[in-house]
Parts: C-alpha cells; sequence; structure tokens
C-alpha cells in the first residue's frame, strides 16, 4: 500500500510540473501574439497607402490592362509553422495547397515555402517546392521575410515585367471559435478595378507625379507586394499562435482533470491506508489486553 500511495504521490508531482510547463506555454502564446497581431494592423495602413497610390496613377494615366504572363506559370507562397504545439497546422494548409494547385486553372504551379515542416508537408503531397525560407522568429523579423520574398520573385521574373505574373499567397487566416481557416489569395496579376480610372477623384486637388510612369508602376506593385506578404506572414503568425494558445488550453483542462481523478485517488489511498494502521493498532491493543488478563 505504502508503495501505492509513493507511486501515486510521484504521478502527481510529474502532473502538477506537466500543467506548469503547458501554463507556461499558454502564456508564451498570448504573449507572442500580441505583437504579430500590431504588426498586421500598421502594415495595413501602410497597403491603404499604396492602394491609394494606384487609384492616383490610375486617374493620372487613364485605364491601364496588365496581360498576365503565361510563361512565368503560376507561383504559390505558402507560409507554414517549424514551432510545433499547433495541430495539424501545416497538414491543413498542404491539402488547401494541393487542391489550389490541381485546379483546372492553375497550370504549371510552382512553390515557394516558408518553413522546414510546410516543405516536408508539401513534399508528402507531390508538391516539393523550389525554394524553402526561414520563418520569422519574431514581429521584426517579418520585414525581413517580406523584403526576401519581394527580391525572390524579382529573381524568378528573369527581367520580364513583374506585374504580369501570376502569384498567390497561401496563409491560415484565424475562424470561428478558435478554427484554422486556409486561405489563397491572388496576388498578382493586379485586380483590374485597382487600375481602373475613377470618374470623379474624391478631391478638389488632382493626383500628379513627377516620376517616369513605368518607374512608378513598378515602385507601387513592389511595395504592393511587400506590403502583402507581410500581412500574410504577420497573420499566419498571430493563427499560430492563437492556434497553440487553443492546444495548450486544451492540454491545460486535460491535465487539470486527471489531477483532480489523480487527488481523489490519493484521497482514498490515504484514507485506507489510515484504517488499516488503525486496525493494526486496534487488534495489538486488544492482543495485549487478552495476554495481560491471563
Amino acid at each position: 500500500m505504502a508503495q501505492t500511495l509513493e507511486s501515486l504521490t510521484r504521478h502527481h508531482g510529474t502532473l502538477a510540473s506537466i500543467r506548469g510547463i503547458v501554463h507556461a506555454m499558454k502564456t508564451l502564446s498570448a504573449l507572442n501574439a500580441s505583437p504579430y497581431e500590431d504588426a498586421a494592423c500598421s502594415i495595413e495602413a501602410y497597403h491603404q497607402t499604396i492602394m491609394a497610390g494606384f487609384r492616383a496613377f490610375a486617374h493620372r494615366s487613364g485605364d491601364i490592362v496588365l496581360a498576365p504572363d503565361r510563361r512565368a506559370g503560376q507561383l504559390v507562397v505558402v507560409f507554414g509553422s517549424d514551432h510545433g504545439l499547433c495541430g495539424n497546422y501545416n497538414e491543413l494548409l498542404a491539402d488547401a495547397v494541393m487542391a489550389w494547385c490541381k485546379a483546372p486553372e492553375a497550370d504549371s504551379c510552382r512553390v515557394l515555402c516558408v518553413g522546414a515542416q510546410m516543405n516536408d508537408a508539401l513534399v508528402d503531397r507531390g508538391l516539393p517546392p523550389e525554394e524553402v525560407l526561414l520563418p520569422p522568429a519574431s514581429a521584426d523579423g517579418i520585414g525581413r521575410l517580406a523584403g526576401d520574398v519581394v527580391t525572390r520573385l524579382d529573381s524568378h521574373s528573369s527581367g520580364r515585367w513583374l506585374g504580369g505574373h501570376r502569384v498567390s499567397l497561401a496563409f491560415t487566416e484565424r475562424g470561428d471559435a478558435g478554427a484554422l481557416t486556409p486561405v489563397t489569395r491572388q496576388l498578382l496579376p493586379l485586380d483590374p478595378d485597382l487600375l481602373r480610372r475613377e470618374r470623379r477623384w474624391p478631391s478638389r486637388s488632382l493626383p500628379d507625379y513627377t516620376m517616369a510612369p513605368d518607374e512608378l508602376l513598378a515602385a507601387l506593385v513592389r511595395n504592393h507586394i511587400f506590403a502583402s506578404v507581410f500581412r500574410a506572414s504577420a497573420e499566419a503568425m498571430v493563427t499560430e499562435n492563437a492556434a497553440r494558445l487553443a492546444r495548450m488550453q486544451q492540454a491545460e483542462e486535460a491535465v487539470d482533470d486527471r489531477l483532480d481523478a489523480l487527488k481523489g485517488e490519493l484521497r482514498s489511498v490515504r484514507q485506507t491506508e489510515i484504517t488499516s494502521e488503525l486496525l493494526d493498532v486496534i487488534i495489538g491493543f486488544e492482543a495485549l489486553k487478552k495476554r495481560a488478563r491471563r
């Protein structure tokens, strides 16, 4: 009985240590999500400025039609996770990318992957990425990743007009009740409505520019790519931490349930041991009393 009590006590201590680790991971997930969410909000304000630049350019230059470059094929940039403890994050996104690449309109699909674990998930589904990039370790690293993606898209363009390429971003967004929602959004070619001239400009000051039109449009496209990649990476990191927070919450509840059950077992075993010891004392006392009478 003493050995059973000792085993239960040791098990209780192990579970208490695990609960402390799970609680620490849950706290870290909640704290880590905040900087990424702030980064996503800040880049959204910058992106709106870029969108206003497109509208001003179209109003000044007239309607612009950008035909997609069929020679370049379709490039999908996939934002995965390398930190773990967030469930089937990479597998869900890899399934969505596979469905996107097998669609009839997605010919010659190529993949640029962020994260080694995402690379493994894509390889298992027959979609080996051309390149694998490191995910950002903090909110400060999102700008580095976005600039790296823009540079690699430039190198993939081989000197051709970047705005005509077909590029999509695959990442995860937060769904209802903390669910993961894989999304795939077209980044290039640009939405035709973005370069359509508005009939009336919403201000008395008409837009104008002094740069060469080609250079200005190329700069707007690159900044649009940078802001979109930055936003997708930040949203992916927020979703990853939210998924990890949900998993840690479930683990904490499971450990608490097991601890409650174990405490009940410990109380029962202690009570049984105390009862057994009391019975031994009573039996010994009765035996001594009988011997004294003799």
